[in-house]
């Protein structure tokens, strides 16, 4: 497979942020990404703003960062060119109570082909998630923090939890985007392997049993990205507040550069990280989940992780964003605080504090 690693910076950021549009005044999903992307004005310079599979939903995408604060930089400065394009943006897994079916799609090819494997599956209502790339230097190194970086899964899933609700009520789950994304084929945790040419391999064997036309159908919650040169992780809600995007990029970070280091270890096997996963997208910041040979608190798991992300992140100037994390850990992630809000003044309250925060740069 013809790759990018070691084609551009070594251990590199670049974040993509999914995010809702919705109705300035009734805060419901609002399909107008065919209209709001072309009025988009941004410098190439500053990223990218695409359609996404869903009319009601955009993304972004920062340009190659040194680190985490550089990142949210161009977020926030791509969020304000949205704005002024005349889109209420929303961050979040997925819209709080918009009904089954609210679903249109962006008349694209990829999009097309999507549609006809998913049907159903992708009629049932927007999902957003916050992605977080780093550039590799050479396919080994990938490979070795893909595997190590597979143990971390659970705890960003937890601290990123950010979708309580679905259409209309509370799921019982903390991200009930990360169920609905788990109907999908090939949205899964994926096993280790054991060097670039194992990879290589199960890419063809998966891509031609699949029927599908790249390994970019394969919506792991983490996977080697080999055209950008990049690890990506993908198994974290979309955020309203730019702060908890921006510590939780910064964490990624710092765990994947600190996965490249030292002896590979011993990564639990799938089956362990996929109960982790469901444990913690229904439990949030108050899971217990799998780690160093027992179940732990997923806060006392994120303690160890920022320890561990912290030494990273001081070298590279960009400390300050993990305050991001503490905050969530000290206030609550985004179910926390919509479940909050709907405490006090039911749905209408969710959707203002979604649309404040997301406007709130």
């Amino acid at each position: 497979m013809d790759h990018a690693f070691g084609q551009g910076r070594a251990f590199a950021l670049g974040v993509e942020e999914e995010l809702l549009l919705v109705d300035p005044a009734t805060h419901a999903l609002a399909p107008q990404s065919s209209a709001i992307v072309p009025r988009v004005e941004l410098p190439p310079t500053d990223g990218k703003v695409m359609h996404d599979v869903y009319e009601a939903c955009v993304e972004t995408a920062t340009p190659i960062a040194d680190h985490a604060l550089q990142a949210a930089g161009w977020m926030g400065s791509m969020r304000g060119a949205l704005r002024e394009a005349g889109a209420t943006l929303m961050g979040g897994g997925i819209h709080p109570s918009a009904a089954l079916g609210d679903a249109a799609h962006v008349d694209a090819p990829r999009y097309e082909e999507i549609g006809r494997q998913l049907r159903g599956l992708l009629r049932r209502t927007p999902t957003c998630a916050l992605h977080v790339h780093v550039g590799m230097p050479d396919p080994g190194t990938a490979i070795r923090a893909f595997n190590r970086m597979r143990e971390h899964l659970p705890l960003l899933q937890g601290l990123a939890a950010h979708s309580p609700f679905w259409f209309g009520g509370d799921s019982g789950f903390a991200t009930a985007r990360a169920q609905l994304f788990r109907g999908y084929p090939r949205a899964d945790v994926p096993r280790t392997f054991a060097g670039w040419e194992d990879y290589d391999i199960s890419m063809r064997q998966i891509v031609a049993a699949a029927g599908v036309p790249d390994y970019t159908f394969l919506w792991w919650d983490i996977r080697p990205h080999p055209r950008l040169g990049t690890l990506e992780v993908r198994a974290m809600d979309a955020q309203s507040r730019l702060d908890s995007a921006a510590g939780l990029a910064a964490l990624v970070h710092g765990l994947v550069i600190d996965g490249t280091l030292g002896p590979p270890g011993d990564p639990p096997p799938r089956e362990v990280l996929v109960e982790g996963s469901f444990r913690a997208s229904r439990d949030g910041l108050d899971a217990r989940i799998w780690s160093r040979g027992a179940l732990r608190p997923l806060r006392e798991v994120a303690r160890t992780a920022l320890d561990i992300a912290r030494r990273h992140a001081r070298d590279l100037g960009a400390e300050d964003a993990l305050e991001g994390v503490e905050r969530i850990l000290a206030e609550g992630n985004g179910a926390d605080r919509m479940r909050a809000a709907h405490a006090r003044g039911g749905m209408d309250a969710v959707l203002e504090l979604l649309v404040r925060e997301t406007g709130a740069g």
